[in-house]
């Protein structure tokens, strides 16, 4: 295809198949005057909410002029971003390059082989620390050659859920949400959304999770204390804080399957966990969460959990 991409192939390849995700009700231990629902955020082109983030990003830079077939994409992602990357670009015809640490799933390994990227794995005690650095020093000495995405500082990703995720929210709970909870990785859902629920009602209590130590198993999620925060996130945005564990994830994983009919993540069922707990301490409200992304690419993992 041409370098130059216009509106027409977004449109009509890929655009259709990002965001405008179900809002899916669901039970809860909380006051029977309180609402819990959730984003089914696979439901997009790659399987998760990383498809919103990873579109903008390759809008953005094609149209900036930044990314063509002769200059690939380069970043860092434990998985989903990557997987959310590949499936796009493949429709568009350009090229790919991530680094990710080496303990990522098989079943993610697997993706990102079946959808043609190059992928460099790097030390899995670096975590993504470490692919963001060696995605960084690959595109410093040629760049030439590479755009280097940067997820973690590049203002696409958060912009895409504050023109996308929030509006989606507030029209399918018809302006009720009380709480938007969700975990930190990147920051970008949290930010973007959050930024634009509290244009649309100051009032929404926005709850940010993260992992409860810095060695756990959510992959993705983000435990600032020790690993930075990015350099999208705004500390000040944040009504409240809960930090979530890895075997309450675990748990949520078990009880989401039997009582609401849905195979999550781990970071999925964190944030079910977190919108659990924030309902069960409110008398009445609208508690919304995402589900960033189901049980598919996670099966090694978390198998012996049933």
């Amino acid at each position: 295809m041409s370098v130059s991409v216009t509106p027409t192939p977004f449109s009509t390849s890929v655009e259709s198949f990002i965001g405008n995700t179900p809002l899916l009700p669901l039970s809860h231990a909380g006051a029977n005057q309180v609402k819990i629902a959730a984003k089914l955020e696979w439901q997009q082109l790659g399987g998760s909410v990383k498809a919103r983030a990873a579109y903008r990003i390759i809008r953005d830079a094609i149209n900036r002029g930044e990314l063509r077939q002769d200059r690939r994409l380069l970043d860092a992602t434990s998985g989903n971003t990557g997987i959310a990357y590949a499936a796009i670009l493949s429709r568009l015809g350009l090229p790919l390059t991530l680094f990710v640490p080496e303990n990522a799933s098989e079943e993610r390994k697997t993706l990102f082989k079946a959808l043609g990227a190059e992928v460099r794995y790097t030390s899995r005690y670096e975590s993504t620390e470490g692919a963001q650095e060696a995605a960084r020093e690959l595109a410093e000495m040629h760049p030439e050659s590479y755009f280097y995405a940067d997820q973690y500082s590049n203002p696409s990703n958060w912009k895409a859920h504050y023109e996308s995720t929030a509006d989606e929210i507030w029209k399918q709970t018809d302006g009720q949400i009380t709480h938007f909870v969700a975990g930190l990785g990147t920051t970008g859902t949290f930010i973007g959304t959050g930024r634009r629920l509290k244009e649309l009602n100051p009032d929404i209590k926005l709850i940010a999770l993260q992992p409860d130590s810095a060695l756990h198993g959510l992959e993705g999620w983000k435990h600032l204390e020790s690993a930075g925060s990015p350099s999208i996130y705004d500390h000040r945005l944040a009504d409240r804080f809960i930090d979530i564990s890895t075997e309450n994830a675990y748990a949520a994983i078990r009880e989401a399957a039997r009582n609401e009919g849905v195979l999550l993540s781990p970071s999925s069922a964190a944030n079910l966990s977190g919108a659990q707990r924030i309902a069960s301490e409110i008398d009445q409200g609208f508690v919304v969460t995402m589900f960033p992304d189901d049980y598919s690419k996670y099966g090694s993992v978390i198998n012996n959990l049933f």
